[in-house]
């Protein structure tokens, strides 16, 4: 059963490249514990382009960060002392907990040109585990359980799914998971979670009936729906045990607004520290812009 279906709401963040944000929504705030769920791309990028694209360090708390690429390169810093390559296939797991810093730089691109696509998804910690120390995992794509068979090319990129288990430290139940279908494939996801959602990347597929294109995130109710390829296509399954209401601000993710209110404030106070490898800069607190403290569920 599809609950519902919308299209991500695409930005430019700058130099033509295009971000669409599918969560949170005001009809959905989130999926079991993914409160924030972003697709980078794809965009093509010369050589030699403008530094300004670099996401400066900027805090996170109460959330893992988990990125993963289908093309391009990303340098990951942080204030737990992380300086990694990202590469297609692999994932940054990065636990916020009471406080991080983190920076996002495209160096190789910049010096190679490229093409550059991915996800990010934040995911929402327990909250015996908000305030937890803040740490930092990578995980390549050999370390990840794969599937392939009958037109059907999948890996578990974190939680636990079909039988098998990510190595991504995760907090909560989840799972999260990257299918390829040939054309006329067709894969089925169980019914192990109460709440999923599946992301259509590229090409289109249909669900009981119900054709989905590129770029939409469809809200999975209960049973066992089955996928059909209707061309080649690439879509992404995510869900969990829904941890409860968050309030959303800025990068900041808390059952508390107060604790919310004192990560702004100490962000604004300069009392996070900065990844070591950068120079000093980061991104400002915004103003409140309106749905400030969005909460969820």
């Amino acid at each position: 059963m599809i609950l519902d279906v919308f299209e991500a709401r695409p930005h430019d963040i700058g130099g033509g490249f295009q971000v669409g944000r599918a969560l949170p929504r005001a009809a959905r705030r989130s999926v079991g514990p993914f409160v924030f769920f972003d697709h980078m791309g794809p965009k093509r990028f010369e050589a030699g382009f403008d530094r300004g694209l670099d996401v400066r360090p900027h805090p996170h708390i109460g959330l893992s960060t988990l990125t993963y690429l289908f093309a391009g390169e990303i340098t990951h810093r942080d204030s737990v002392g992380s300086d990694i390559a990202i590469h297609p296939g692999e994932v940054n797991w990065m636990v916020a907990g009471r406080g991080v810093t983190h920076s996002e730089r495209f160096e190789t691109l910049r010096r190679d040109g490229g093409t550059l696509h991915g996800l990010q998804a934040w995911v929402a910690l327990p909250q015996k585990d908000e305030e937890t120390d803040p740490a930092f995992f990578h995980h390549g794509a050999a370390e990840l359980p794969t599937y392939e068979g009958g037109g059907l090319w999948a890996r578990l990129i974190a939680g636990e799914a079909f039988g098998a288990r990510a190595p991504v430290r995760t907090h909560s139940p989840l799972f999260y998971v990257h299918w390829r279908l040939e054309t006329g494939a067709q894969a089925q996801l169980s019914a192990d979670y109460p709440e999923r959602a599946a992301f259509i990347v590229s090409g289109r597929a249909e669900v009981e009936g119900q054709a989905l294109e590129p770029g939409q995130m469809a809200i999975l109710g209960p049973g066992s729906p089955v996928f059909t390829a209707l061309e080649p296509c690439e879509i992404m399954l995510l869900g969990g045990e829904p941890l409860g209401p968050r309030f959303l601000d800025w990068n900041f993710v808390s059952s508390s607004a107060d604790r919310i209110a004192q990560a702004k404030a100490d962000w604004r106070a300069g009392r996070m520290k900065l990844p070591d490898l950068d120079s000093g800069e980061f991104i400002p607190l915004p103003p409140d812009p309106p749905g400030a403290r969005l909460k969820t569920g």
